[in-house]
């Protein structure tokens, strides 16, 4: 995970993943909509490799890069824990809702006030 985690830190990587969401790409193609070297995002798109988030297979002289999603399971499910209610988050909004229905109920059960006509 934490080398997944390394992997996503950098702008130009997240940036890449998100390019090879919609399809495979050549790595010219992914170095062509970048503004920095080739060698540069050759070194972007082995961080990504070695991390298992894309995978590469030649096509002729070119190699072709494409998303690997697996490895982001288990990151996923560790931010997840942490925008997931805690078990007290969860029992203080059990505790609202109990507290809504119970006044709720109480102005239901309330007798109507008596209302007096003015006599002109």
């Amino acid at each position: 995970m934490d080398e997944v985690a390394g992997a996503i830190a950098d702008p130009v990587r997240r940036e890449i993943l998100l390019m090879l969401r919609d399809e495979p790409l050549s790595a010219g193609q992914i170095a062509g909509r970048f503004a920095i070297s080739r060698p540069a995002v050759s070194r972007h798109l082995r961080v990504l490799r070695d991390a298992g988030l894309v995978r590469d297979a030649a096509d002729g002289r070119r190699r072709v890069y494409t998303l690997v999603t697996g490895p982001l399971d288990e990151l996923a499910g560790w931010l997840g824990r942490l925008t997931r209610p805690s078990g007290w988050q969860q029992r203080f909004d059990a505790l609202e809702t109990e507290v809504h229905r119970t006044r709720r109920e109480r102005r239901a059960a309330a007798p109507a006030p008596e209302t007096h006509e003015e006599i002109a």
